[in-house]
């Protein structure tokens, strides 16, 4: 299997964490909100989806800064 290059690994990164956060956070709000209703799937498909366009560009410019300072606050080892 080819491998990305790691010049592209926060990119990667943010493409992943984004995706994964606003699904999940995004179906966990339309529980809360409607229920487990019928048409459940297309109200977090919807949410979903509009929630990744917002996280990824986010989570692409927070990673480094989150990164930065996570590395000021732990010790090396």
């Amino acid at each position: 299997m080819a491998r990305i290059k790691h010049r592209y690994y926060t990119l990667v990164f943010a493409l992943f964490m984004s995706f994964f956060m606003s699904t999940l956070m995004s179906g966990v709000v339309t529980v809360i909100n409607t229920g487990l209703t019928e048409g459940f799937l297309e109200r977090w498909l919807h949410a979903g989806i509009a929630a990744w366009v917002i996280a990824f560009p986010l989570v692409s410019f927070i990673a480094p800064l989150a990164h930065w300072i996570t590395r000021k606050l732990v010790e090396t080892e």
